[in-house]
């Protein structure tokens, strides 16, 4: 009798103390992946596409884990090294897509540089092709549908997170807010959503995430919305947010220097009454930016949160409760980045659609010098600029002379 006591005295206690582990190792990895996160972006966007990259490269790899059969895998060893490649080949074109669209004006006139720069597309496919003449040479009777199932299994993590994680990475270089505010909301909509759901959370909102509540998911909508509005009068005040990239060496002590966008810049709006009230017209100012938000907010709200249950959908289906053990505490990197890559990728969608100013960029006209123009048609375009310069008085007249000789001369 006494033994059996104290085992079940010793089972809660026990049960006790891994809860109370767990939640001080979650809260402890918490602090260190915020601090982490806020350094890593004051630092400057080079260290946030860092971040960006290592957290892509992770979570293509908690993915492709989890549908692995290790038994099969040791018989096929070109298996996993497909995986790996296809990842590499993805991202060499994606990354490659990003710096040539963004630094024109520095590959595009360099001579090692500007080859890899014209014909990129052209080379991205063809290791693409050289990586699937590969998987069907490696093809093994047997084991067919295990290695078609793999191949299936690698190009939808690779859309899902890479693609997806391409345009994240695209949001940093057009200015830092469309990258933090963004991951932002998704982060505070999830805490909003628990304590609202451990409030007064009465009614079950789907059934792959039965912890989660109608009630938690609209009170944490009007929360995020509140929250949003707040962070953003914030960041519109500094240029490091607002400003797309000129220089990855810049951080939150040197700045950006830019014009900002007109969606940062308050307007006044007019609103007229009904005639029958009687009452004149009012006036407001407000930034156009605060109406964009509220569409940021609740797509954060609404339809980002569908990413987490689709993740747990994947989880349920090859019965793992974690993706990984990336994050002592949290599980995997999947398991925290799921609402942020379809947040990330709707960010930047929208951002070009109805926010994004096209102009004339100097990468844009090189590239259409480059590209569309013959060596002797480009020369006489710089001709062209510099006597135009010359006219303007910033180029001296001795300037352009020097500059005239070192031209080849016109053909006759």
């Amino acid at each position: 009798m006494d033994v059996t006591t104290l085992q079940k005295e010793s089972t809660p206690q026990s049960e006790y103390e891994k809860k109370k582990q767990t939640f001080i190792t979650r809260t402890i990895w918490s602090f260190v992946m915020i601090f982490g996160f806020f350094l890593a972006m004051f630092a400057g966007h080079i260290y946030i596409i860092g971040i960006v990259t290592a957290i892509q490269i992770v979570s293509f790899k908690e993915v492709i884990a989890i549908a692995n059969v290790p038994s099969r895998a040791k018989n096929l060893p070109f298996t996993r090294s497909l995986n790996w490649y296809f990842l590499g080949t993805t991202m060499y074109f994606l990354y490659g897509e990003s710096v040539i669209y963004y630094f024109k004006h520095i590959v595009l006139v360099d001579r090692v540089l500007l080859p890899f720069a014209t014909h990129h597309r052209f080379i991205s496919f063809m290791l693409y092709v050289i990586g699937f003449v590969f998987f069907v040479g490696s093809l093994q009777k047997g084991h067919y549908r295990f290695q078609f199932t793999q191949f299936a299994w690698t190009h939808m993590a690779l859309y899902l997170i890479n693609v997806q994680a391409h345009f994240i990475m695209n949001s940093i270089f057009e200015g830092m807010i469309w990258f933090f505010l963004p991951a932002s909301l998704v982060i505070t909509n999830d805490i909003f959503a628990y304590v609202c759901g451990i409030t007064f959370g009465r009614t079950q909102l789907i059934k792959l995430s039965p912890k989660k509540t109608v009630e938690g998911f609209v009170g944490a909508w009007v929360l995020t919305i509140i929250f949003g509005f707040g962070m953003t009068n914030v960041l519109m005040r500094y240029k490091y947010f607002i400003c797309p990239v000129n220089d990855l060496g810049a951080n939150i002590f040197t700045g950006l220097q830019c014009t900002p966008n007109p969606v940062f810049l308050s307007q006044t709006y007019t609103i007229q009454p009904p005639l029958l009230l009687h009452q004149p017209p009012f006036s407001f100012s407000i930034a156009p930016m605060q109406f964009h938000i509220l569409v940021f907010a609740t797509f954060a709200s609404l339809i980002a949160p569908f990413g987490g249950f689709f993740a747990s959908g994947l989880k349920r289906t090859f019965k793992v409760k974690d993706f990984g053990e990336s994050i002592p505490g949290h599980g995997g990197i999947t398991d925290r980045m799921d609402c942020q890559f379809i947040m990330g990728f709707f960010a930047f969608m929208y951002y070009q659609s109805f926010i994004a100013v096209y102009k004339t960029s100097v990468g844009g006209v090189i590239e259409m010098a480059v590209q569309g123009l013959s060596v002797e048609e480009q020369v006489e375009v710089v001709r062209g600029l510099g006597k135009y310069l010359a006219g303007q008085g910033v180029l001296a007249d001795k300037a352009l002379r020097c500059f005239e000789e070192g031209l080849p001369s016109r053909r006759r």
